[in-house]
């Protein structure tokens, strides 16, 4: 039931940027960027503050794309990877950790997040991962707030393993404004 709600949730945020793929060429030469059909609430170091509408609901999220990436075997090609921080108002979501990682996922597999000395399991669905314990998740964005990388290892359905690793450098900043204009 929690994956089913969580998959809905993520296809609710990445709702709001799907009207950016509608041409032809668009669908032809480019994977979803999250970003292009939120609006930019403001840039904080290597996070972005975003709010979007989809369905008339309101979603606020602070992204970052990783600083840096790799793949085991290396050179395999991915879509883009973000990590998410996601407010949905509407469904009583606040600060919901999520990440893509560009890739279908080796099913059963769990993520593995690390902030600092702190580590989170995340389950893992199709390219998406989330905290596993949802009780973890107000301790982890604290770890965020306050930590200097997050880093996120995965395994695609094809055994590739990557390790992705974010800057948090205007994490706070981007979720305090997140939270002033989701309330």
């Amino acid at each position: 039931m929690k994956k089913t709600l969580l998959l809905h949730s993520r296809l609710a945020v990445l709702a709001a940027f799907a009207c950016a793929f509608a041409t032809a060429a668009s669908a032809q030469t480019k994977k979803p960027d999250p970003t292009e059909q939120a609006v930019l609430l403001g840039q904080f170091g290597d996070w972005g503050a975003y709010k979007a509408t989809p369905g008339g609901k309101k979603v606020c999220f602070a992204l970052s794309k990783p600083t840096s990436g790799a793949t085991e075997p290396a050179g395999r090609k991915r879509d883009p990877s973000y990590a998410f921080v996601s407010t949905r108002p509407a469904e009583k979501v606040k600060n919901e950790v999520s990440v893509i990682v560009g890739y279908p996922q080796k099913p059963g597999f769990d993520a593995a997040a690390t902030v600092g000395s702190a580590h989170y399991v995340m389950y893992t669905l199709n390219d998406g991962a989330w905290v596993k314990n949802a009780a973890e998740e107000a301790q982890m964005v604290d770890a965020m707030r306050k930590g200097s990388d997050l880093v996120i290892k995965s395994e695609s359905a094809l055994g590739t393993k990557t390790t992705d690793t974010y800057s948090l450098k205007g994490m706070a900043q981007a979720l305090d404004k997140v939270a002033e204009e989701c309330k």
